[in-house]
């Protein structure tokens, strides 16, 4: 910090003090100002006249009133306006009494609004001119008189001035903290928008996955000893299940990366074209899945390809694991001009009829999925036992229409 900045902040941080040397300071200058005589042989003269006693009072009253300039300006400049008029009035030759009503003037205008200023100004320069032209011992045309007009004019500019330097420089900063507060908003929006997006990656991955692993090895547990055949091919499911499980964790984690880390390696997002692979999975499980596809010609986009994938995949996890054995599911696939719907159906129940639907954050993540993308999302029951789970999904999504990375 600069020695003017440090002085300037003392200075900001006592402003009784500032505004007393301000009046000191204007009322060294008006006495000294005082003693000259504007109406000598030669020009203005220096120490040819002492002021008047009244001068010196009025002198003194203005000064002492500037003091208190930033708590009462307006009262401030009554007074010091009214020694002015007094000496303008009575003086002869005249004491500068106006330089206090000045400094007054410039205060009320740097505090207070344009219009204000205006009509302050105006009515200063008004009285005092008018009432020195006309009750005045100099003649109306007389150059003190003019520079009443000049002097009052100069201080309600320059207080114009400082007021509306203020505003900009408080705009300026209001400007840059509401950019401040709004990167960080986003910075936070955006950080747990990416959190809720890998909660739901990992909920899908380690949930499918798990359920595999988790059916396939009873069945090998239960088949074991008799037939050891279909054992070795549930425990060959479980190996194919868990391989798959880290492939797509290692994919997920390596997005949590920073930069300049080793690459790691991922492969491409799932999507329906992997449709057919993660129905032979639930099958593999002896979960009895049908698939009906009916989409018209053309790619999907990566996020609503990637959504329907993950919807299709944690619906058919909750029917695995709460659907009962004998339980079997159908997926269907429609594309109808802007909108894909996605509809998983099964027709398990309980032992005393009541369908169940997957706990956890299973559907929780569908609904953000579909939410994300400007989608509905719509489970429950069905008529007669099962449990639905139907999804319309613009084709169009936000993140495709503004050529930014699903």
């Amino acid at each position: 910090m600069s020695t003017f900045q440090r002085a300037r902040c003392r200075v900001t941080a006592h402003p009784f003090a500032l505004d007393t040397a301000i009046a000191v300071g204007a009322l060294v200058c008006m006495v000294v100002g005082s003693f000259a005589d504007p109406g000598g042989e030669h020009g203005v003269s220096w120490g040819v006249r002492t002021p008047d006693p009244l001068s010196l009072v009025l002198m003194t009253l203005g000064a002492a009133a500037l003091v208190f300039r930033r708590s009462a300006p307006r009262s401030v400049l009554a007074v010091t306006g009214t020694a002015t008029l007094v000496e303008s009035i009575t003086g002869d030759p005249r004491a500068p009494v106006a330089m206090c009503v000045v400094i007054a003037l410039c205060t009320v205008a740097a505090t207070t609004d344009r219009a204000t200023t205006w009509r302050v100004g105006l009515l200063a320069m008004t009285v005092l001119t008018g009432a020195a032209m006309l009750a005045g011992p100099l003649p109306w045309y007389a150059q003190e008189n003019l520079a009443i007009i000049a002097w009052t004019g100069i201080g309600a500019t320059a207080g114009d001035a400082i007021r509306s330097r203020r505003a900009v420089v408080q705009a300026i900063r209001e400007r840059a903290e509401r950019a401040e507060r709004t990167r960080e908003e986003e910075a936070r929006r955006r950080v747990a928008e990416e959190r809720l997006r890998i909660a739901r990656d990992l909920h899908d991955v380690v949930a499918h996955h798990i359920a595999l692993v988790n059916v396939q090895a009873g069945v090998a547990a239960h088949v074991m000893d008799k037939r050891p055949d279909q054992a070795k091919e549930a425990l060959a499911h479980v190996r194919e299940a868990s391989r798959s499980a880290l492939n797509e964790l290692r994919a997920t984690v390596g997005l949590l990366r920073q930069t300049g880390d080793p690459e790691a390696p991922t492969e491409p997002a799932p999507g329906l074209s992997r449709l057919d692979e993660l129905a032979g999975t639930f099958r593999n499980a002896g979960l009895p899945v049908e698939v009906a596809r009916a989409e018209h010609a053309g790619a999907l986009p990566a996020a609503v390809d990637l959504a329907a994938y993950r919807i299709i995949q944690e619906a058919l996890t909750n029917v695995q694991k709460h659907a009962g054995p004998d339980a079997k599911a159908e997926v269907s696939v429609v594309r109808v001009g802007p909108l894909v719907e996605v509809t998983v159906l099964d027709d398990g129940a309980t032992a005393d009829g009541a369908t169940t639907a997957g706990g956890g954050h299973g559907l929780l993540g569908m609904r953000e999925r579909v939410t994300a993308l400007g989608g509905s999302l719509t489970t429950g029951p069905r008529y007669g036992g099962g449990f639905r789970v139907h999804a319309i999904l613009p084709v169009k999504t936000r993140t495709a229409a503004t050529g930014e990375p699903a």
